[in-house]
Parts: C-alpha cells; sequence; structure tokens
C-alpha cells in the first residue's frame, strides 16, 4: 500500500497523529508560514518523524535529530552529496557518544534516514542524482516554486518515467483531493514503480500548519485502496 506523510504540521499535530499516517513533517527552516518550534510530542512509534532543513549548519540539525526523535531528515536546500555524507556520518558519531554516556556497553549505531529534495517543472536532469546515490535512503520530488515546498501547485509526473535510479522516492507537490483521478492514473503508470510515498502539504490546510483533518482522513481512505 503507498505510505503517506503529512508535512508542515504546526497547530494540530496530535489530530493529525491520530489519523496514523505513516510520516509527520516538521519544517525548521525559520522562513516558512509553517516553521515548527514547539514541544516535542508523543506519537505513535509506528509514525516516523522526519524533520525538513533548508541549508542549515550540520550542527543545528543534529541539535533537532536529538531534540524532536526525529527519525529522518528531508533536505530541502542546495546540500551537497558531501553533506549528506558529512551529516550521516556526525549522526552516528552523535549517538555513540549519548550512548557511552549512558552504558558502559558497547554502542548500537543508528542510521539517520537521508531524503534529498529535487525540485522539478517541466523537464528535469536527472543527471543530478548521480553524486546522491550513496549518501542518501530516499529522493523527493516537489514542484519548483519561489520557496522550499509548500507552494500548493503539481509538477509533470510524466517527467519520471525517465527515472534512472531504483532508489524509493516520495512524490510532492500540491497534492490534495481534486488530484485523486491524477494520482490513481500515475500510480498504475510504470514511473510509479518507486514511488513509496505521496506528500502532502498546504492542500489539505486551514491555514499555514493548520490540517483539515476531515479532508485527510478522506485521502488517505482513498489512498488505502490505490
Amino acid at each position: 500500500m503507498m505510505k503517506l506523510k503529512i508535512c508542515g504540521m504546526k497547530h494540530n499535530t496530535q489530530k493529525v497523529a491520530a489519523i496514523r499516517p505513516d510520516y509527520l513533517g516538521f519544517i525548521f527552516w525559520e522562513p516558512s508560514k509553517r516553521f515548527f518550534d514547539g514541544r516535542p510530542s508523543e506519537t505513535s512509534e509506528t509514525i516516523r518523524k522526519i524533520g525538513v532543513f533548508v541549508d542549515a549548519p550540520i550542527k543545528e540539525v543534529l541539535a533537532k535529530i536529538e531534540q524532536y526523535k526525529l527519525w529522518g531528515v528531508q533536505l530541502h536546500g542546495n546540500e551537497t552529496a558531501e553533506y549528506c555524507e558529512a551529516l550521516r556520518h556526525a549522526t552516528v558519531r552523535s549517538s555513540t557518544i549519548e550512548t557511552l554516556k549512558r552504558s558502559s556497553k558497547a554502542p548500537k549505531e543508528i542510521k539517520l534516514k537521508i531524503i534529498k529534495v529535487f525540485t522539478i517543472k517541466d523537464n528535469f536532469d536527472f543527471g543530478l542524482l548521480r553524486p546522491y546515490e550513496n549518501v542518501c535512503d530516499y529522493y523527493l520530488f516537489d514542484t519548483k516554486g519561489e520557496l522550499p515546498g509548500g507552494n500548493g501547485f503539481m509538477f509533470n509526473w510524466g517527467v519520471l518515467k525517465d527515472y534512472p535510479s531504483t532508489k524509493p522516492y516520495f512524490l510532492s507537490g500540491g497534492i490534495g483531493l481534486e488530484e485523486i483521478e491524477p494520482i490513481k492514473k500515475f500510480l498504475k503508470s510504470p514511473e510509479s514503480k518507486y514511488c513509496h510515498a505521496i506528500d502532502v502539504n498546504s492542500k489539505f490546510e486551514i491555514e499555514p500548519g493548520l490540517k483539515n483533518i476531515e479532508a485527510l482522513k478522506k485521502f488517505k481512505e482513498i489512498l488505502k485502496h490505490n
């Protein structure tokens, strides 16, 4: 079954978590209307929390991972493959140090999941993915807009017919209830083979960061049967 990520959490996180999506996205980029600076919230262990960052210093990312117990990070800026590799190593080192402080037993390494975002409009050079193949766990394809994410517009999904990788990806960009038929069509197409999850945000909001619970419930139910 196609997985669901609800991004841009801010005002009604617990109600959204009660819908039991697979992922919740928290934006830690201050210019965003959905910038999250609230207290860490307790959610089901089955819901994976993802922090969204835009060209943030690695030290800042590590602090948020620890504070909010993030399962993964979504990198929405110009982060290089070297940045991704350095973040992964820094995360392992950080977790190892913390484990040693708490116990004399050999520490277990944790592997942070890294999602690298690429924005698309009408076409895309998939050669840009090549440097990231060995340093990221997922890609996320979003619509190219003035700001990173939450622009409310779709890109041309047909571009993905030329997707050269076998790495799973998240599909994002202006997806709402109005896009149910295009989504159904896409999920039956060859280009959806490596689509791991549908990522929704602004089209399920009453205002930035305040999600429409009933609309999300309906969308999840439809997605479950496709």
